[in-house]
């Protein structure tokens, strides 16, 4: 059944707005935290601590084969949290996707590396495992804070609502990076590089009792309440969104195509190929300082930015990232989610055209491509977590959310830093067909808005499969 047009101006009661805000937005910030955290360690130090025994493009290439295991269990985190979220409720769905990814992080932290004897072979096994088991914990958690912030939302304003959850992306990103910041500069390479590194990871433990703590407090959401009430909770909801909704499910994954793309892309990327030589004599002198071997053949040149000024850079941008996601609600609402988006991801192709002169433009060419990319990101983030709810019916509205948005991880954020590098080496150090690729994602995310119809005003109860 599709969702039918709202007919009632009451807004939903149950959890205050400022509940609904908090507990939305810490849950997301923590969970990106987690993530982030591991995307900054993939590029600046596991390549050398669980991958030490290669080249070092071979070495980057494996660490982003490892930080791309969490995208295979996204899905599979979607189809579990989802079948509990739409079975027992979006509140303890939440708890337990908080609890899962919160333990994996730590974890992490607490991991021998290949350079322990006897390690050599189960650090990188282990660390893979528990990786996975934070894309467990992701793949639940992002449509559950959806639902928590839109099926609370007043009439004509679940775009806006829908922005809190989303917030949670760039202050999660602007706390890992400012920790790995404040680390790098307090503290020498060796000592960063022995257990400096840690820290971020351990320190998550505070941040999830508190994320915890917050979502113990709430109640179930009035739409699902409705659900409930009516006798309307399916046995199995992951059946039945693949009988009635597998449209929807197609639509919503390459709705997400480009705006995974794009993120990966302007965090993970930049953040390679910012921070590598710019020359092989630099290269090769930084690599005789460390007492590392250096392969002249297999390296490509990038920007030469040093780390920590590249993180600055990027926190930049990522404020940017912020403003514009909350500027994206209201446009949404104004505009309808489908006109919104379909000219942001023209934008994102035309921006995906300019990778080489902005590249090779210096700090203010570098600076513009990170501000513009990243307001983009805003624009095309900010307004998902109510178009892609909004494609599903109630009683499998969690389930239907997170396998769409789950499985474009898989499409676009997964092999998305693997395939830049290798694009970027293919190139000899040219980001042209960096460039290409994200343009030609934004392609196939416009034919998915052009096939979609416009969500705005469809019923958020009574509205089920």
């Amino acid at each position: 059944m599709t969702a039918s047009v709202t007919s009632s101006g009451t807004s939903p009661v149950g959890n205050p707005r400022s509940r609904v805000v908090l507990a939305s937005l810490i849950g997301t910030s923590i969970e990106f935290y987690d993530f982030y955290v591991y995307a900054t360690a993939a590029v600046l130090v596991f390549p050398a601590l669980f991958f030490p025994n290669a080249d070092p493009t071979t070495s980057l290439l494996s660490s982003f084969a490892a930080f791309g295991a969490a995208f295979v269990a996204r899905p599979v985190g979607s189809v579990l949290f989802g079948h509990f979220g739409d079975r027992i409720g979006r509140k303890r769905a939440l708890v337990a996707t908080l609890l899962t990814m919160g333990i994996a992080t730590v974890l992490i932290g607490l991991l021998p590396t290949a350079l322990t004897p006897g390690w050599e072979f189960f650090a990188p096994a282990l660390l893979v495992l528990l990786r996975f088991c934070q894309g467990l914990g992701l793949g639940g958690e992002w449509s559950g804070a959806a639902l928590l912030a839109t099926e609370n939302a007043p009439k004509g304003k679940r775009a806006i609502y829908g922005t809190f959850p989303q917030l949670g992306a760039p202050i999660g990103f602007i706390l890992a990076n400012g920790v790995f910041l404040i680390l790098a500069t307090t503290m020498s390479a060796e000592d960063f590089a022995a257990w400096g590194w840690r820290i971020p990871f351990i320190a998550s433990a505070v941040l999830v009792i508190v994320g915890i703590y917050v979502r113990f407090k709430l109640l179930e959401t009035p739409a699902f309440q409705k659900v409930i009430d009516q006798g309307e909770v399916l046995k199995a909801p992951v059946a039945r969104v693949f009988k009635t909704s597998w449209w929807p499910l197609i639509q919503g994954t390459f709705i997400m195509l480009a705006t995974y793309v794009l993120f990966y892309l302007m965090t993970t990327f930049t953040l390679t190929y910012g921070t590598t030589a710019s020359s092989v004599e630099t290269a090769q002198a930084a690599a005789e300082a460390a007492g590392k071997p250096f392969d002249a053949a297999g390296f490509v040149p990038g920007l030469g930015y040093l780390r920590n000024a590249f993180l600055i850079m990027l926190i930049v941008g990522v404020v940017f990232f912020g403003i514009f996601t909350l500027v994206s609600g209201p446009l949404a609402e104004r505009f309808g989610r489908r006109k919104h988006l379909i000219w942001t991801t023209v934008g994102i192709f035309v921006f995906g055209l300019l990778f080489v002169p902005l590249f090779g433009g210096g700090f203010v060419g570098v600076m513009a491509l990170l501000i513009v990319g990243f307001s983009l990101m805003g624009l095309t983030f900010g307004p998902m977590a109510a178009v892609l709810p909004e494609l599903f019916p109630t009683n499998v509205r969690y389930t239907g959310s997170a396998i769409s948005y789950n499985v474009s991880s898989i499409l676009g954020a997964a092999v998305a830093p693997f395939i830049a590098v290798a694009l970027w080496k293919a190139a000899g150090g040219s980001t042209v067909l960096v460039g290409v690729y994200l343009s030609a994602m934004a392609v196939l995310t416009l034919i998915a808005l052009l096939v979609t119809k416009e969500t705005k005003d469809v019923a958020y109860e009574n509205n089920v499969s």
